[in-house]
């Protein structure tokens, strides 16, 4: 049901001397040594991934089942009866009933035959529980037993204590006083759990304690009046580990509550003390029915403190006395294999609430919130969808042509045909009507409109492809009609249009194929050149809305591509030949790729007269706007060049670089060397040029105003199963600054695992043309968990994979 929780409860930090000097008088026993405890070592041949030295083992049974469960066995070098009619068993003793045997070297029997004494050194074992002690009652018409002086193990949970007296109760619990509770090796001490009253529940799951407090290398750091806590790895209810933040001049504490309320539903509910804003009470449900799954989290703040602003560019009162909250809602289900729906409603109380309170790990640039209802069937010929969506952006403060368009609703159908021949038939068409709640007056005229939009998109094609080459050529025709409603904006704009605009193309390619020797190995390298024609004519779409497109950047794709736009409200001009082509080198031995090599380049019979604007009379200003002007006019595409190496079966490399023969300079240079070792190590090494202007698509603040040039290192050493180093740089060579810095380890132990990690990074506050409102950001964070008892802190291992590629972070729990 997602991501586990760690299960432990607490019901508080509490100080004073009378309740501390009555958890400080609990003193349980020392722990015996190993071999006394059913620990066995490894030895030489240590399992794959093993954390701990070795395992509990527990030895077969010295004496055989009775004929009943009630039935006691018994063995002893000597008997002999008491005064009061007792039995005395001498020597080495032995005792069995049912799956419950005694150890000692000796036992009274009182004369009823209902109760033993037993002095040790003693051994209990009881269904993978092993008791050692010094002396022992115990009751052989029930469960019952009481032991002094107590050592025990249970096998599977791989946990151990001492206590100055253990009991077996009549139900099967386990009472202890004066004990210890860890999941660390015999001989280990690391953390203990220590108490006056430790109940353990083996059937249910866990364990509970009175006055307990936890120690770390011997030393003292929590208490509880009273802690639940799990005991194998079902679900319990009960209070978590808190999270812990700190800075210069505030205080971050948040205490998370866990209700296991069923095997297919549970809830969390958090509250949360910042010093700085006030009382946060957050909360998530999740719940798991069939095929049906759902999870509903947020938070709630009713009076925002106004405390220091971490973006420098907000006033310094922007929430004073505000609320603060966000919801998030995500189900997904299915009515039939072919039919599924999908829901989601985000929503946050300002553009500022996750800068301010944070989801993940170092993680606050959340920058939108999505809605969505979606209905999806799926069929051997037809796809059907239906779905309404929208977003919420997060800035602040949000201006009026940065709201997002609502599709209420957007309806699709989809289908595909072929044909032996090789012919073969799409379709697709779409209907949506968009809307958006903004002045129509503050925002440019192809923004200000809404209303439907029909776009049909049916294809016809062919496509040869005999082992040596292939040829298609494909004819599709787009259809878009709108039906637009400008509301108070007083525009002589037709609100009724349409557009009929064919996209014809044609691509052909060869295979040529020689074996080939290199590095004492076999290889078979390919050489595969390849045309492509494509024209699409202008058309007039001044008028016409921009709902959701973008002018895509150039790339290697965008070669083999006749579209120049996302979306379809622009249908953008295009009268090209590409021309390519690719080496490729194979193993014969394992078909594994070894290299390949790409060039290409396309060749324009036409200026691009279309774009956002939609005009196909006119041009971008020469004289104002000199870049937009020679991408639109230029006579060559850039030159790309993509290389992938595998150098070796570690170590690989990636290149790219988009360069302009016209003009003799580079438009975009990307090369990455990456070292993957089996063991886990990860190297990459990246660098980035890319000229200003080169990416026109979003908004004329979010282009960068400046020559990008960024070198990018990190790293993941693995020094073996326990111990992984991580580090990462990011640097602007542009700007001359560090962009992100990380560094951090994480140690994973037999009974403990440890994330310490520093971050720093640069907020760019969504206006990445200037850099002058930019912010640095920086914290470090701390994530401990306590082995069968739960943690401290919060992980990031989702954050580590995504900035070092190639890294998998082990598991703490």
């Amino acid at each position: 049901m997602g991501k586990p929780h760690y299960k432990t409860a607490l019901t508080g930090l509490v100080t004073g001397s009378s309740l501390l000097s009555t958890f400080v008088q609990a003193a349980p026993p020392p722990s015996l040594p190993p071999g006394q405890l059913d620990w066995q070592p490894w030895g030489a041949e240590v399992p794959s991934g093993a954390l701990c030295k070795g395992r509990y083992v527990m030895p077969e049974y010295l004496l055989p089942p009775g004929d009943t469960p009630r039935q006691v066995r018994s063995s002893a070098d000597s008997a002999r009866y008491g005064e009061a009619g007792e039995t005395i068993l001498s020597g080495e003793v032995i005792l069995r009933r049912d799956d419950s045997q005694l150890e000692a070297p000796q036992l009274t029997v009182n004369a009823a035959r209902d109760r033993v004494s037993a002095q040790g050194p003693l051994a209990l074992r009881s269904s993978g529980m092993l008791v050692r002690g010094n002396a022992a009652e115990l009751s052989l018409d029930s469960d019952a037993a009481s032991i002094d002086s107590a050592h025990y193990v249970a096998h599977q949970q791989r946990l151990r204590g001492d206590a100055q007296q253990l009991q077996r109760l009549e139900d099967g619990r386990y009472r202890l006083t004066e004990a210890s509770f860890t999941t660390c090796e015999p001989g280990d001490d690391t953390w203990r759990l220590i108490s006056n009253d430790i109940l353990l529940d083996r059937e249910q799951g866990f364990g509970t304690a009175k006055h307990a407090r936890l120690e770390v290398g011997k030393v003292p750091v929590f208490y509880w009046p009273w802690v639940r806590f799990p005991i194998d790895d079902r679900r319990q209810s009960g209070f978590l580990w808190p999270t812990l933040g700190f800075s210069s001049d505030s205080f971050d504490y948040a205490q998370p509550y866990y209700f296991n309320l069923a095997p297919n539903y549970d809830a969390t509910l958090t509250p949360r003390w910042l010093t700085e804003h006030g009382l946060l009470l957050g909360g998530e449900f999740r719940y798991l029915f069939g095929s049906d799954a759902g999870i509903i989290e947020g938070a709630y703040l009713a009076d925002d403190k106004g405390g220091e602003r971490k973006n420098p560019n907000d006033p310094p009162d922007a929430f004073d006395g505000e609320e603060r909250w966000y919801l998030d809602y995500r189900h997904q289900g299915r009515f039939s294999p072919r039919l599924g729906y999908r829901l989601r409603y985000g929503a946050a109380s300002d553009g500022r609430y996750f800068e301010d309170f944070g989801t993940t790990f170092g993680q606050q640039d959340t920058e939108f919130m999505s809605r969505l209802a979606l209905l999806d069937y799926r069929g051997d010929t037809w796809q059907l969808e239906a779905r309404a969506q929208g977003y919420q952006r997060l800035e602040y403060p949000l201006k009026e042509n940065d709201k997002p368009f609502y599709r209420l609703p957007s309806l699709s159908a989809n289908a595909a045909w072929s044909q032996d021949g090789g012919f073969y038939q799409q379709w697709y068409s779409n209907a949506t009507y968009f809307w958006r709640d903004v002045n129509e007056n503050l925002v440019p005229p192809d923004e200000a409109a809404t209303g439907t939009r029909l776009h049909l998109a049916p294809a016809l094609g062919w496509r040869k492809a005999p082992s040596w080459g292939f040829l298609e050529p494909r004819l599709e025709m787009l259809y878009t009609a709108y039906s637009l409603d400008y509301g108070a904006r007083n525009t002589d704009r037709d609100e009724d249009l349409t557009r009929t605009v064919p996209v014809s193309s044609i691509d052909a390619g060869l295979y040529f194929e020689r074996d080939m020797q290199a590095f004492g190995a076999d290889y078979r390298q390919t050489l595969e050149p390849r045309l492509y024609y494509a024209y699409v004519p202008e058309k007039e779409q001044s008028e016409f809305p921009d709902f959701d497109t973008e002018p895509l950047a150039f790339s290697w794709n965008q070669l083999w591509s006749p579209y120049r736009f996302t979306g379809v409200d622009r249908v953008g001009d295009v009268n090209k030949l590409s021309y390519g082509v690719s080496t490729r080198f194979l193993e014969d031995e394992t078909g594994r790729e070894r290299l390949a090599l790409s060039l290409g380049q396309s060749a324009y019979f036409d200026d691009r007269t279309i774009d956002m604007t939609g005009d196909p009379d006119t041009l971008p200003n020469r004289d104002t706007n000199f870049e937009e002007w020679y991408r639109a006019t230029r006579n060559r595409s850039p030159l790309v060049t993509r290389l992938d190496w595998r150098i070796t079966d570690r170590w690989s490399t990636r290149y790219e670089w988009l360069y302009d023969d016209e003009r003799e300079r580079t438009e975009q240079n990307r090369v990455a060397l990456n070292y993957r070792h089996p063991d886990g190590h990860v190297l990459n090494l990246g660098y980035r040029w890319e000229l200003q202007g080169f990416d026109p698509g979003g908004d004329a603040e979010d282009r960068l105003g400046y020559n990008r040039e960024e070198f990018d290192t990190s790293f993941a050493w693995k020094a073996n199963n326990r111990f992984d180093l991580i580090g990462r740089f990011l640097y602007d060579n542009t700007n001359d600054r560090a962009l992100e810095q990380l560094a951090g380890v994480q140690w994973n132990d037999c009974c403990y695992g440890l994330q310490l990690v520093w971050r720093e990074w640069i907020d760019d506050n969504d206006t990445a043309n200037t850099i002058a409102d930019d912010y640095t950001d920086r914290g470090i964070f701390l994530n401990f968990v306590f082995k069968g008892l739960g943690g401290v802190g919060q992980s990031a291992d989702q954050y580590f994979e995504r900035a070092i590629p190639g890294y998998r972070t082990t598991a703490l729990n």
